[in-house]
Parts: C-alpha cells; structure tokens; sequence
C-alpha cells in the first residue's frame, strides 16, 4: 500500500472512530493534534472524562491485533501528558483509549488501554 493510500485510509477511520464515538455520548473536541511527542487522533469528552484516543485502521482483524503495542502506547501517552493542561482544566479523569476500525466490522473501543 503507498503512503497516500494508507493516509487515506487513517482518515477515513479517524472519521469512523469519531462518529463512533459520537453514538456512546463523546464530544469530539480535537482530530489530528500535535505535539513535539507525536500526534493524538482524537481528543474527546464524556462528562467528567477526557480520552486521547489512537485510532487503528486494518484491512482485517489480524492486522488490528498487531496495530497496537506497548511502543506506540508510550508515544500516545507521552503527547497525552504534554496536551492534558489544555483539555482537562478542571480535575477530569484523563485516560487513553484506542478504537480499532475495519471494513465491515463494528468499530472496538478500548477503554484505558494504557496503564502506564
């Protein structure tokens, strides 16, 4: 697959994933933001909660178990940390999540996939 076809594909599932999320009661409040640390796809709400959430986009399922692992968990949590001051001013509860997306599947949120 050529970088722009797999850039393609992440948007299109950043865009599933948001909607997704938009179903359970998240508010979308950032796609795509950057930090010196890396990228965070999505910054959402639910109430009292903020989670920067990784989105995976695979072509099946066992590329998805993959997609994941503890490096690219840390690179999510170092920009998570450096972006927290400007979403959670309040005392929110932070966390990390991550929703897997594949053609003719449902998406798969997982809650608090980083425990540090």
């Amino acid at each position: 697959m050529t970088r722009a076809k797999a850039e393609q594909r992440g948007r299109r599932g950043e865009t599933v994933a948001a909607w997704w999320l938009r179903l359970f009661g998240w508010r979308i409040l950032g796609r795509r933001v950057r930090t010196p640390m890396g990228e965070i796809d999505l910054v959402a709400r639910r109430g009292r909660t903020i989670a920067f959430v990784e989105v995976k986009t695979r072509a099946n399922a066992h590329e998805l178990a993959l997609a994941i692992d503890r490096h690219r968990l840390t690179r999510v949590a170092a920009a998570a940390n450096a972006l927290a001051p400007r979403y959670a001013m309040r005392g929110e509860d932070i966390r990390i999540d991550v929703v897997l997306v594949r053609p003719w599947a449902l998406p798969r949120h997982i809650a608090n996939a980083w425990h540090g």
